[in-house]
């Protein structure tokens, strides 16, 4: 007999997708165990035995994981397909990574700068869990002089839907021409969460790049391409508890 696992772990072994991803494909009717359709959480497979399909595509679990941070750029979104036929993420890999790799979390359309990828649902769990709070910076360019008393708000928190943020480092780095850069750097990954923030006190961003996430750093990767992770880059997250 094969290891028996939950579904969503199985399908975030196979690469197809993270935990929470494979939770919401499920949901979607999109998951077959044995021929049977499956909507319901929690239901438990056995590797090796059960059949699973995705999308009527048999699911495998994978032996090799693969480890990336892409330089991405404006105007690619960040799933692996689009409804509206938009390039993504992917057309800027599959030439070079040949097996199936998901993005690790989300950048806006506008927004560019570093994003992991990976085939390890685990893994990019870890990633993204708020529990895990994985600093990420940014430099944003913003309309409008930031002033201090906004500057002091984005530090302490601003309320989002009824729940405040958690403090951020920011640091306005220049100004000119009635626009402000900033570093800013946050512990949570909240939908548009920095360009938010911004609106939030009168200065929308007109620009955005995430400069690392962790230990991560973009570096001098040129936009558009991408690179393996270093072992203690990967295992920084590993370690996370």
């Amino acid at each position: 007999m094969g290891d028996i696992v939950r579904l969503q772990k199985y399908i975030a072994m196979s690469g197809a997708a993270s935990r929470r991803g494979a939770e919401q494909l499920i949901e979607e009717g999109r998951v077959k165990v044995n021929g049977e359709l499956i909507r319901e959480q929690g239901v438990k497979v056995e590797i090796g035995c059960d059949t699973v399909e995705l999308d009527g595509v048999v699911l495998k679990i994978k032996d090799k994981k693969i480890y990336i941070a892409l330089n991405k750029p404006v105007g690619y979104v960040t799933t692996v397909k689009d409804q509206f036929d938009r390039p993504t993420v992917m057309d800027l890999v599959k030439r070079e990574i040949h097996t199936r790799v998901f993005p690790v979390g989300r950048l806006d359309y506008e927004t560019e700068g570093l994003l992991l990828m990976t085939n390890d649902g685990d893994w990019a769990n870890k990633v993204t869990h708020p529990k895990f709070e994985s600093s990420k910076k940014y430099y944003a360019v913003l309309k409008g002089v930031l002033t201090i008393n906004s500057l002091n708000k984005i530090r302490r928190g601003i309320y989002l839907d009824g729940r405040k943020t958690a403090p951020a480092e920011c640091e306005i780095l220049e100004i000119e021409n009635n626009m402000t850069l900033v570093e800013i750097t946050i512990h949570e990954g909240r939908n548009r969460q920095v360009r938010r923030m911004f609106e939030a006190v009168g200065n929308p961003v007109k620009a955005l790049k995430r400069e690392s996430i962790g230990i991560v750093e973009l570096g001098n990767l040129p936009e558009g391409r991408w690179r393996y992770l270093t072992s203690s880059e990967i295992s920084y997250f590993d370690k996370k508890k």
